[in-house]
């Protein structure tokens, strides 16, 4: 059997204990999930046949606090995967300092294929399978790859039937009147700009208009286009699972996102009102989108998009990953040998679940706070992680990746030690 996603994951823990004295037991912990759920759920079709599909529910390590992760469909879900990111999940909530351990879930469909009443049923269906695994101080699953905030209600509303009480901070990303907080829908990309911002001066992007290219315009590549093109960056290409666009003096982020939506196709685009008029710009594909000359490339899709295979064309100053785990294990030691800082999945996306700790929280309180606070809290974390893991990586002459695992780590190994180890139990 070959090395799996999982494996190479965990060689990103083995590197940071380079760095840190840590207890044995915490990476022991770390080497394995908590706990592994593997559920087949049953839909009823439109049409009154029946399918099964599969699902899953990874719990990797709740050291910290209770676990927290997204719920992907996709097709392409397998149990490997869904340890896999519910192993990022640990790191990036210890990363950004949130009082969470990580999780995952994920069901394998083609969400596209089903009509919305097929969608409900799934989504209804994969709750009552793992109800007994998750809970507000438990394990709280959020949205994540083709899963959104009507899901969401979906979801809460059904473990709530269940338990036979309101229980809104049993998920997160749900739908404002349900409980859900301002700021949740841009809370990915505008964490991962607020990360760029603490960061450009020391990484020397330059003080000029810096060029961009987003591969992936879903929810997390959209909403970053837009807060950086509203902040003066030129968005030059963006791309979706067909193929990119690419306009030198620039694209408009919403006038483009609009004419997808009416559309199903991205074109540049000017839109006023109603009206949408296709402008001059050129087709590529993802593959040539990843290696524009950009000041800034922005992995936005699904994993290993950079590989030893591509990043030696990476020509980009800088690569902000909004997507998990976009670059391999391989394509970084190119990068880093090439001298292009990335700031990594775990640092750069987390702004999605810093807003859902957020929604928890008011969840909890049953206080609901303002946009504003919401943004300015964010920043503060997002600000604060981000010059903390620069600072460790300068400190240590290793990259932002690395110095995000070492952050997050020192934060686990605390958390273990105050349950306390071999150390304080061990008789001579």
């Amino acid at each position: 059997m070959g090395e799996t996603l999982f494996d190479r994951a965990k060689t990103r823990l083995d590197e940071a204990t380079k760095y840190l004295d840590v207890e044995e037991e915490t990476v022991v912990r770390l080497k394995a999930p908590k706990s592994v759920l593997q559920v087949s759920i049953p839909v009823r079709m439109d049409d009154g046949s029946l399918k099964v599909f599969q699902g899953y529910r990874v719990r990797y390590n709740d050291a910290v606090g209770p676990t927290k992760g997204g719920i992907r469909y996709h097709q392409s879900v397998t149990l490997d995967e869904v340890k896999t990111l519910a192993f990022w999940m640990t790191f990036k909530c210890a990363a950004v300092g949130l009082p969470f351990g990580g999780a995952k879930g994920g069901v394998t469909v083609n969400p596209k294929e089903l009509s919305l009443l097929e969608l409900e049923r799934l989504s209804r269906g994969y709750i009552s399978a793992i109800a007994d695994s998750i809970g507000p101080d438990v394990d709280i699953p959020a949205p994540d790859v083709y899963t959104n905030s009507m899901i969401m209600g979906w979801m809460v509303d059904e473990y709530s039937n269940i338990k036979r009480a309101y229980s809104p901070a049993v998920l997160t990303g749900k739908p404002i009147y349900a409980g859900g907080s301002l700021g949740r829908d841009d809370a990915t990309a505008r964490g991962g700009f607020y990360c760029l911002e603490a960061l450009k001066e020391r990484l020397r992007l330059g003080k000029g208009t810096l060029k961009v290219a987003i591969q992936g315009f879903g929810n997390a590549g959209y909403h970053f286009a837009k807060i950086a093109n509203d902040a003066g960056y030129r968005i030059v290409a963006v791309s979706d699972s067909k193929g990119a666009i690419c306009k030198e003096d620039g694209l408009d982020p919403e006038s483009v996102y609009k004419f997808k939506q009416q559309n199903r196709e991205l074109k540049a685009a000017y839109c006023e009102g109603t009206v949408c008029e296709v402008v001059d710009h050129k087709r590529i594909t993802n593959a040539e989108l990843l290696e524009l000359d950009v000041d800034i490339l922005v992995p936005a899709a699904l994993e290993n998009q950079i590989t030893k295979d591509n990043a030696k064309n990476i020509k980009a100053k800088c690569i902000v990953e909004l997507a998990n785990g976009p670059t391999t294990v391989e394509a970084d030691n190119i990068l880093a040998q090439r001298g292009i800082p990335v700031i990594p999945d775990i640092l750069a996306n987390a702004g999605g679940v810093t807003v859902s700790y957020f929604e928890w929280v008011q969840n909890k309180q049953g206080y609901y706070w303002k946009l504003p606070k919401v943004h300015k809290e964010l920043k503060e974390y997002m600000e604060d992680a981000s010059v903390e893991i620069f600072n460790i990586a300068e400190k240590h002459g290793i990259t932002l990746r690395t110095a995000a695992y070492v952050s997050a780590l020192r934060r686990i190994d605390e958390a273990v030690k105050s349950k306390g180890t071999e150390r304080q139990f061990h008789v001579e």
